[in-house]
């Protein structure tokens, strides 16, 4: 069952891939299907380096919703191949 969380708490979620166990960054935009209202894609920003850049410079990861598997009280657990999320 899923209950309401604001942007701003999503904002301050670590974002993890469940394939490799690895931090990718925090959510930092979302696109939203007008006609639907419907979060489609979640933007993160990170670092290739592991330390995250004031301006995510550095490297931004298109997740869509549906690879979303846990929205914890610390962290959103995501299974993605990193490849096909990467800009």
């Amino acid at each position: 069952m899923w209950s309401m969380e604001l942007l701003s708490q999503l904002e301050n979620k670590d974002v993890i891939n469940i394939c490799t166990g690895t931090k990718l960054g925090f959510i930092t935009d979302l696109e939203i299907d007008i006609c639907t209202g419907r979060i489609c894609t979640i933007i993160v920003c990170g670092s290739k380096n592991g330390i995250l850049s004031i301006f995510c410079d550095e490297i931004i990861y298109d997740i869509p919703w549906k690879c979303i598997r846990r929205i914890g009280s610390d962290a959103i657990l995501v299974d993605v191949d990193i490849d096909s999320v990467e800009r």
